[in-house]
């Protein structure tokens, strides 16, 4: 492959809480994921970062996550497919009230912690939220993580999938991603991380924790915006993917 999207999640601070290196990581991306005010992000935040993002020409999806502000999301929560459902209508519709109001298009629908996982592996909950975000807007495109239930989901519905793969996570030999309780779950070595991507987008495969060789599609590259070194993360990823000739650009 030599086209790739990098995406970072973004817009996730709120009120007094400054969360994230939202400015310093813009460059280095093609798409952003803004948080929509479920777990993380505020209408102040949500306002102040689509307009940064399209300062800087890049695709705006939303991030729609659980309702657990304190947790951030990241907690599983038992939800039954209706309520995801609604969840998503109503998220996407408050950040893309934002993004018209500023002149904007949404590109894409990108879920959060918890509800991403949940949707990877659970078929009723993913195809909740592929039937909202078809209801929605049939043209928005669903990223999700490759191989999942949720790309399954989303080819039912017949909306265009984006298949996601990510730089800083480690994988199981099922194709998903090592929870974060797990020790081994973060690549903390930037060469690592460098490794792992251009692996999975050339050769269209990843190894596993426990050194299976998985196949992947990696349509773009999640870099996380929160983390203590993102911005070099973002940085080396996207002089690596340059170097290596593989075009950066939004699908």
């Amino acid at each position: 492959m030599n086209v790739v999207d990098l995406n970072c999640d973004l817009g996730e601070s709120f009120g007094v809480y400054n969360i994230g290196n939202d400015d310093a990581i813009l460059p280095y991306v093609s798409s952003v994921n803004i948080a929509c005010g479920f777990h993380a992000g505020d209408p102040l935040v949500m306002h102040s970062t689509v307009a940064k993002a399209l300062e800087h020409d890049v695709s705006i999806g939303a991030h729609p996550g659980l309702p657990d502000l304190i947790g951030f999301g990241r907690r599983m929560m038992h939800v039954s497919p209706d309520e995801v459902h609604d969840y998503m209508i109503y998220q996407i519709g408050a950040l893309d009230g934002f993004i018209r109001a500023l002149g904007g298009k949404m590109n894409h629908v990108k879920p959060h912690g918890a509800l991403y996982n949940l949707a990877a592996v659970n078929s009723e909950i993913a195809d909740a939220i592929a039937k909202a975000i078809y209801k929605v807007n049939p043209e928005l495109l669903l990223f999700g993580l490759a191989s999942s239930e949720f790309v399954r989901a989303g080819e039912k519905y017949n909306l265009r999938v984006v298949q996601e793969v990510f730089a800083d996570r480690t994988y199981q030999s099922n194709g998903t991603l090592t929870n974060r309780k797990e020790s081994n779950a973060l690549i903390t070595n930037e060469e690592d991380a460098i490794r792992q991507v251009l692996q999975m987008v050339q050769k269209g495969n990843v190894q596993a924790v426990d050194g299976t060789i998985v196949s992947i599609a990696a349509h773009t590259i999640c870099i996380h915006g929160d983390g203590v070194h993102a911005v070099d993360y973002a940085k080396s990823i996207y002089n690596a993917l340059q170097q290596a000739q593989i075009n950066i650009c939004a699908p």
